[in-house]
């Protein structure tokens, strides 16, 4: 009967959440963060008093990427979801040292201190959780959990790029950012097209559109070029920094441009429990093409 429940419980709530993430752009109150000089967008929706889950998206996203988790964690959580720089109404500074990997975590440092957070749950993707996993390591004080969407740890995707011609070739689009001017060869349609590949949905690809209008493309790019392991490629052999918190990470093993290879020893750079989740015949979005399976993996992990 307990378990009829909690089934029950969760059905609901993932009802509720799949009617309330299309309006959740009306729903959601703004903020701003500085951090250096340098402006960072947010939103907020839920009870400020509830436990925190901050969330930080990749490329080529915004915070309305996380829409269909916000509305599933909302009724319990209170839920933030930044603007990473260079990207919608956050400012893009020029230079790509303004994109080093510290610089990010600084940018998740002044909007917990913004938001009056001592502490969160952080939930990245993509590059977002390239920079989850880095404000763990870095400012372990800040985070509660660490939830990880088709992002390896650094350490496994450096192996891999090292060990596996697989992943070598994966990665050739991140070669090609890292060339000069290649921000110059990409457009804003091309990456409303990778966001929102479903162009029956006019909605979510129009807000996009807005959002990567006002985003810097060559901004992204530089994400690549400071942060991006570069060739030759080597395995990490600096002294290892442990995660501290507990760690889920959800993978999608569609991904064609990380492969799960990469997940492979990840236990040797967490110091507590590690939840790895593995979803077939899911891409690298996973949470935009399998809401109905992330949504409840982390609600049920963040409830225990």
């Amino acid at each position: 009967m307990k378990i009829l429940r909690l089934a029950l419980a969760l059905l609901l709530a993932l009802a509720a959440a799949a009617a309330q993430a299309q309006d959740i752009s009306t729903r959601v109150q703004d903020g701003y963060a500085d951090s250096g000089g340098v402006r960072i967008h947010y939103v907020t929706l839920g009870d400020p008093r509830a436990a925190p889950v901050l969330m930080i998206h990749g490329f080529p996203d915004y915070w309305y990427a996380w829409r269909a988790l916000m509305a599933g964690l909302a009724r319990d959580h209170y839920v933030i979801a930044i603007d990473q720089r260079g990207y919608n109404l956050s400012d893009h500074p020029a230079g790509e040292q303004n994109y080093r990997l510290q610089t990010l975590v600084g940018d998740v440092a002044a909007v917990m201190k913004q938001a009056g957070l001592p502490k969160a749950t952080v939930v990245g993707h993509d590059w977002g959780g390239v920079v989850a996993w880095q404000v763990a390591m870095d400012r372990p004080e800040l985070v509660d959990r660490l939830v990880i969407l088709n992002l390896p740890h650094v350490r496994g995707l450096r192996r891999e790029l090292a060990t596996n011609p697989q992943q070598v070739r994966s990665s050739a689009y991140a070669r090609f950012f890292q060339q000069d001017d290649a921000w110059k060869k990409l457009s804003v349609a091309q990456l409303v097209d990778i966001a929102v590949p479903d162009k029956a949905d006019t909605d979510t690809r129009d807000k996009y559109t807005q959002a990567m209008q006002r985003s810097s493309i060559e901004a992204m790019v530089d994400y690549y070029r400071q942060n991006y392991p570069r060739e030759p490629y080597t395995p990490d052999s600096s002294p290892v920094t442990r995660v501290r918190a507990p760690v889920l990470v959800i993978h999608g093993l569609d991904d064609p441009y990380l492969l799960p290879g990469a997940l492979d020893g990840t236990w040797q750079w967490v110091d507590n429990t590690l939840t790895i989740v593995t979803l077939p015949h899911v891409g690298h979005f996973v949470l935009r093409d399998a809401p109905d399976r992330v949504v409840p993996l982390v609600v049920d992990w963040l409830a225990h």
